[in-house]
C-alpha cells in the first residue's frame, strides 16, 4: 500500500508528464527502486478517455507511470490523442498491480476483488478489478466480455485452452486522494 503522499506524487508525475507533451519542457521524476505493474486511466465526464498499462513492472515506477501517462492521452488507438484544450477536463486514475498469478479455472476469479488476465494461443485480454463494479457485469458478462476484446468469440473463456491469472489493484484518483 502506498500512502496518501506518495499517491499524490504519483499523480503529480502523471499529470506533469501529460502537461509537458503541451509545453515541451522537461520534467524532473523522483528516483525510485520499486517497480510494479502498473495501468493509467483518464476519465473525461466520467467516461473513459484513455488507459495504458503493464502487468508487470519494467522499470522504475514513477518513470513508468510517466510513460503510461503519456500513452494513455496520446497512444491509446481507441480514442484520438488528448487536445490541451481537454486538459482540465479530465480526471487521472493509477493502478498499482499485485504480480499476477495462475489460478485452475474462471471459477476461482473474484468479480470486483480481482483484476483478471486471460490468455488463448496468441489472443490476450485483461480487465482491470474496478470493472465490474463501474459495468455491474456478472462473473460470466466478465468472462464473455473478456473473451470477446481478446479477439475471440465469447464462449472463448469455457475452453480448454484458456489459461486465466488473477491480481488485485491499489487504486486512486485525482478526485480521491
Amino acid at each position: 500500500m502506498t500512502d496518501s503522499n506518495e499517491r499524490r506524487r504519483i499523480l503529480a508525475i502523471a499529470r506533469g508528464s501529460i502537461e509537458s507533451a503541451f509545453t515541451g519542457t522537461g520534467m524532473e521524476i523522483p528516483v525510485t527502486d520499486k517497480r510494479l505493474g502498473a495501468f493509467v486511466t483518464l476519465r473525461k465526464d466520467h467516461a473513459l478517455r484513455g488507459c495504458i498499462g503493464f502487468l508487470v513492472g519494467v522499470m522504475p515506477l514513477y518513470e513508468e507511470i510517466a510513460q503510461l501517462a503519456r500513452e494513455a492521452a496520446f497512444e491509446d488507438p481507441r480514442f484520438p490523442p488528448l487536445q490541451e484544450s481537454e486538459l482540465d477536463s479530465i480526471i487521472i486514475e493509477v493502478s498499482l498491480l499485485s504480480v499476477p498469478e495462475r489460478i485452475d479455472s474462471p471459477g476461482s476469479f473474484v468479480p470486483g476483488r480481482d483484476g483478471i488476465i486471460m490468455t488463448n494461443g496468441r489472443h490476450r485480454a485483461v480487465f482491470l478489478p474496478q470493472v465490474a463494479d463501474e459495468t455491474g457485469w456478472s462473473r460470466e458478462e466478465m468472462l464473455t466480455a473478456l473473451s470477446r476484446k481478446a479477439g475471440l468469440d465469447g464462449n472463448a473463456w469455457k475452453s480448454q485452452e484458456s489459461i486465466f491469472e488473477t491480481f488485485q489493484a491499489e487504486v486512486f484518483d485525482e478526485s480521491n486522494v
